[in-house]
């Protein structure tokens, strides 16, 4: 993985991270909700994960956002 992809991964993972806080959500409640498994999410918040966007478009649906705005 490139250092610019690895970055935006981060950032992705810090915004969801941030928005699923706000949200009261747990990483296992949200990952429940959006169908997705658990630890793949954890990492995905960690920005270690690639994530495909039919499982981001799950994700942001769970948080009711309609989208992320990551620089």
């Amino acid at each position: 993985m490139h250092s610019n992809d690895k970055k935006k991964f981060e950032k992705l993972g810090n915004k969801l991270r941030e928005s699923r806080e706000k949200a009261g959500l747990t990483q296992s409640k949200l990952a429940k909700r959006a169908g997705i498994n658990t630890n793949y999410y954890a990492v995905v918040e960690r920005g270690e994960g690639n994530l495909s966007y039919e499982k981001l478009e799950r994700i942001l649906k769970v948080l009711n956002i309609k989208s992320l705005d990551i620089p």
